[in-house]
């Protein structure tokens, strides 16, 4: 059962069937549609910079550079001065656009065009109103030009649909805009919460333009967006509850020099509510490890055969944190595999899982953009360009559940709606947060959620551990040890209120 706080996210060509659909079956044709967009935009724009006096609109040809027209509109008959910037090839090209632009011009409105090393108007704020869903190639060279200027130029800018130069359904940007604020129209898009396109857009508002929900719904979520669903996930125990209830994780890796990352797993899974924690790690680590948790139960392990009592009484096993990529890891990853116990994968237990393939059960990977190029055999650049595609194309090709971390996290499965986490920041981009997640992951996987929602679980549970940690003194020099007591109070999400 998909989980009640998810935020349905469609692709540009879902949103343009919506669009006729309206004409259709509400009235709302495409003219009127526009002079909505373009109201919402002022609106917003008054709401949050009601300081911003000169307003500069960057209008493109087609229907997005109709919306800022109108907005354009709007703001010189309210007495501001308005300077509308167009490219050279920038006239407007679609009727809708060109009878807003006319109405523009009929209030007085004038327009000038940016070439190359023009210097830009002098405005409070910029509206980019140039491409909207409407671009699928990279932007050209005067275009990219301009967008480079506005983004120097040190006044916000609010981007109108999707911060052009984004694709608005993976997230791609070669060049574009960098919002402050994206106003986007009917349903929020895919390529605005992941990758360069979440960092591109800023805070995303959506404007539903007045259409019925029931319309935007008919559509079917190509993606869903998900934000504060732990409570349901994570119910109150029952008071006759024991530990046994609660699933046996058992961790391995920390090769020798490698010690803390399955120390920061054992714990997570800990902090997330597992009943049981065992650790089957190299001797070295054992001492460190329990003076730091004495709750998990650590085993020195030599060998494959010293790790088959240990997988035989495990519920759900965590692998790969510090497991290295020598003959010792690769013999535990070997058993581990062969177990057919519920999995979680992460650091070097995927990279041996590049060198050999194999299809999986009941496992989840958690790649970075790094280790999941490496596992679908491409660059890194390929799987940032789509990182839908890259999630999907993993959880194909390993019958699995992944977890594709980065900015907005993808969490994908076979023959399952991806889900994008809504949660997360730049200061958890450090050394030791994926173990931290793998811990989590199998914690809540032990506790009896099914792999999807216990991968999508723990990964909100994470993100949303990381934004109170980083509140709690900001985001630089965050440390995976500083998740810990958030990760405890976020798993009970019915003693607080910051699920």
């Amino acid at each position: 059962m998909p989980p009640t706080s998810t935020i349905p996210l469609l692709r540009s060509g879902q949103v343009r069937r919506i669009e006729g659909a309206a004409a259709r079956l509400h009235g709302a044709g495409p003219a009127e549609l526009m002079q909505r967009a373009g109201l919402a935009a002022w609106r917003l724009l008054l709401e949050r910079w009601p300081r911003a006096f000169c307003i500069g609109v960057v209008c493109g040809p087609g229907n997005n550079g109709g919306d800022g027209y109108v907005l354009a509109r709007l703001a010189l008959t309210s007495g501001r001065p308005v300077r509308v910037l167009v490219l050279p090839d920038g006239a407007p090209r679609s009727a809708l656009c060109r009878d807003v632009a006319a109405q523009y011009a009929a209030s007085g409105g004038d327009v000038q065009i940016y070439d190359t090393g023009d210097d830009l108007p002098d405005v409070d704020i910029w509206v980019d109103a140039l491409f909207g869903i409407g671009l699928t190639r990279d932007p050209d060279a005067t275009t990219t030009a301009l967008i480079h200027a506005i983004n120097a130029d040190g006044v916000p800018v609010l981007s109108l649909d999707v911060p052009s130069g984004v694709d608005a359904d993976s997230g791609r940007a070669a060049s574009a805009f960098s919002a402050e604020v994206t106003l986007t129209f009917i349903a929020a898009k895919p390529g605005l919460l992941t990758g360069a396109g979440r960092v591109q857009a800023g805070s995303v508002i959506v404007a539903d333009l007045g259409l019925p929900p029931s319309l935007i719904a008919s559509e079917g979520a190509s993606t869903a967006l998900l934000r504060g669903a732990l409570a349901q996930w994570l119910p109150r125990r029952e008071r006759g509850a024991h530990k046994g209830h609660n699933g046996h994780v058992l961790c391995v890796g920390g090769d020798t020099g490698f010690g803390g990352a399955i120390v920061l797993c054992a714990e997570a899974a800990l902090r997330c509510g597992a009943g049981l924690v065992s650790v089957a790690t190299r001797a070295v680590h054992i001492a460190p490890l329990l003076a730091r948790r004495p709750e998990c139960m650590a085993t020195a392990v030599d060998n494959a055969a010293q790790l088959l009592p240990m997988i035989e009484r495990a519920s759900v096993i965590a692998i790969g944190p510090g497991l290295g990529q020598g003959e010792w890891g690769e013999g535990l990853l070997d058993l581990v595999l062969a177990s057919g116990k519920p999995l979680v994968l992460d650091a070097d237990a995927l990279n041996a899982l590049a060198r050999r393939p194999r299809k999986l059960v009941d496992a989840v990977l958690s790649p970075h953009p790094g280790e999941a190029a490496r596992l679908l055999g491409v660059t890194v650049a390929a799987v940032e360009a789509d990182r839908f595609a890259a999630a999907a194309q993993l959880a194909e090709r390993y019958a699995c559940v992944v977890v594709l971390k980065g900015a907005g996290t993808v969490v994908a499965a076979p023959g399952a709606t991806a889900r994008v986490i809504d949660a997360g920041n730049p200061g958890m981009a450090v050394g030791g947060m994926g173990d931290v997640l793998t811990g989590a992951i199998a914690a809540l996987r032990a506790q009896g959620l099914a792999v999807f929602d216990a991968a999508s679980c723990a990964a909100l549970l994470h993100a949303a551990a990381g934004d109170m940690a980083a509140g709690d003194g900001g985001e630089r020099g965050l440390l995976p040890g500083d998740l810990m007591p958030y990760l405890r109070r976020l798993a009970n999400p019915d003693t607080t209120d910051d699920s």
